[in-house]
């Protein structure tokens, strides 16, 4: 079972997920729908899920060749991101077996269970413990429980001081950070306040021979020219690959989702 874009437009988005479609608002589709499709279950703008069909609790999805446990939240989201499915697949010809990998609010652990199936070893930090134990279930679903992973909960800034203090260093670096988001004692991070010092310290722990920095957003404002430039200040000397994110189907209206860099030596 995978995931499929069907329609958008009307600020909505009409997606597949395995075998359910789901409708939720998408402030970016303001174009109109291009089809009359009747969604399963639809994420209303009070912020409350109607359904249509009875569903699951909870149902497995694969997508960019890594299986995910998809789960209706009171908050709309579901356990996946689909736009940044192309970023990990850039990614897994560039790892090496025992690569060092570091994914910074790593939310569900897409990109972590894309590198460990390349033989990674990853270092998976989220906030959110919640988000930490439903990413570990997404590894027993791709049967990479016993992989080389480290699950850590922790606030991204103080983890990442720690880790120079430590001389830890990192073959390959992702971060995702939010606009506004909570660690995992209350620290508050502000994207516009601490995305230099972030993007600092990532640099500050690659080692001497690195592979790659993905820098994804989501946040109104964080174009590609704007993630160029924070890239082009932060990291050492090298190629620098700049461009929006999208969801996308075959004969539908994609829709813009956010901006990514993408950083080689």
């Amino acid at each position: 079972m995978t995931y499929q874009l069907l329609d958008s437009g009307d600020g909505q988005k009409l997606e597949k997920f395995g075998d359910y479609t789901l409708l939720r608002p998408c402030s970016q589709a303001v174009w109109r729908m291009q089809q009359s499709l009747e969604a399963d279950a639809i994420f209303t703008r009070e912020e409350r899920w109607v359904f249509h069909k009875k569903l699951p609790k909870s149902w497995d999805v694969l997508h960019g060749g890594v299986a995910f446990k998809i789960t209706p939240t009171d908050f709309g989201h579901l356990g996946l991101f689909p736009e940044h499915a192309d970023l990990w697949q850039w990614m897994r010809p560039l790892i090496k077996k025992g690569s060092r990998i570091l994914n910074l609010f790593a939310y569900s652990g897409g990109v972590t269970l894309a590198a460990a199936q390349e033989g990674a070893e990853v270092c998976h930090l989220d906030a959110s413990k919640g988000m930490i134990d439903w990413a570990k279930e997404n590894a027993s679903l791709n049967r990479l429980g016993k992989a080389p992973i480290r699950w850590i909960v922790d606030d991204a800034l103080k983890f990442l001081k720690r880790e120079k203090k430590r001389q830890s260093f990192y073959d390959g670096i992702i971060l995702d950070p939010p606009t506004f988001g909570r660690g995992s004692q209350g620290e508050v991070f502000k994207i516009e306040r601490d995305i230099m010092p972030l993007l600092e310290l990532c640099a500050e722990l690659l080692t001497q021979t690195p592979l790659f920095v993905i820098f994804s957003c989501h946040t109104p404002g964080f174009t590609p020219l704007a993630m160029r430039h924070l890239l082009g200040q932060t990291m050492p000397r090298g190629h620098l690959e700049v461009g929006e994110m999208a969801l996308y189907s075959p004969n539908v209206l994609s829709i813009p989702s956010g901006s990514f860099a993408k950083w080689t030596p």
